[in-house]
């Protein structure tokens, strides 16, 4: 099957946004939306953006992408991944706008666009999203950063022939290293300040809240040599709201051992389209 794309812009508080639609000859009922974190545009790293819609395209699931304001070819200013609720609202409408034939909408991000697109349902509950295709969520804090640096940088450093070589002929610069390790236990025993409010809730926390209210099918598609998804494993581990969640029957696991943060390998590109195409004609077709 072959696709066809078409670009076009659309209104958002009064900014223009641009956008590309790759529609398939013979259309399903469920499209799929590509948000974009920052900084970061339509395209993606490597055309990761470009070659997954087309490939989604190809298997009969439109796909919007799309810059948001600020970014890329769009007017106005890049708020942050936690303010672009009203962008990703945008573009599902114009998304059904230009394809009448689409029901439903699987939004689709990585990394910080992964963690927007969990705020924007956790915000709006918006029934239009049927799916989630969350790719290295952000979950950072200084805690987590902190743990993480225990567990897969120290940890590992422990063990390699080159650190012991360093300390024992004085070359490793044990003051800095002992400073950054006690930095970083320090950091990784810091607990959050939790704030009833829903408004002044950190944004990992909505992040969690939004999953756990979401009934709809979810992939999560992992890196094997990523901190960011080291971070949210570890999140899945401590946390017992994520932990929950993960336990449910609609949450599913990918993951993409030895890639990269970005999957900038063909190899690794491939491995993500080929789980998300499996995924979505599973759960929708």
């Amino acid at each position: 099957m072959s696709c066809t794309e078409r670009t076009f812009t659309f209104s958002c508080s009064g900014e223009a946004l641009l956008a590309i639609l790759a529609e398939p000859e013979a259309s399903g009922q469920t499209g799929v939306l590509i948000v974009v974190g920052g900084p970061q545009y339509r395209v993606g790293s490597h055309r990761q953006f470009v070659l997954l819609s087309r490939a989604l395209a190809d298997a009969g699931f439109p796909v919007l992408r799309f810059d948001s304001r600020g970014m890329g070819d769009s007017t106005g200013v890049f708020g942050g991944f936690e303010q672009i609720d009203e962008d990703i609202a945008a573009a599902i409408d114009v998304f059904f706008e230009n394809c009448p034939q689409v029901e439903r909408i699987v939004v689709w991000g990585l990394c910080d666009a992964a963690s927007a697109s969990l705020l924007y349902w956790d915000a709006t509950l918006d029934e239009r999203v049927c799916g989630l295709v969350l790719l290295n969520p952000w979950v950072r804090s200084e805690a987590t950063l902190a743990k993480t640096h225990i567990k897969h940088y120290y940890g590992q450093r422990l063990l390699q022939a080159d650190f012991w070589r360093k300390m024992l002929t004085g070359k490793l610069g044990f003051s800095s290293s002992l400073k950054g390790f006690i930095s970083s236990v320090l950091n990784a025993r810091q607990q959050g300040k939790k704030v009833v409010d829903g408004k002044k809730l950190p944004f990992q926390e909505k992040m969690a809240r939004g999953l756990e209210r979401f009934s709809g099918p979810a992939l999560f598609v992992l890196s094997g040599n990523d901190f960011t998804a080291k971070e949210f494993l570890g999140a899945l581990k401590t946390e017992p709201l994520w932990n929950a969640i993960q336990q449910r029957s609609h949450v599913e696991m990918v993951h993409v051992d030895d890639a990269d943060h970005t999957f900038s390998s063909a190899v690794w590109r491939n491995a993500v389209a080929t789980s998300v195409t499996d995924w979505l004609r599973r759960r929708f077709n």
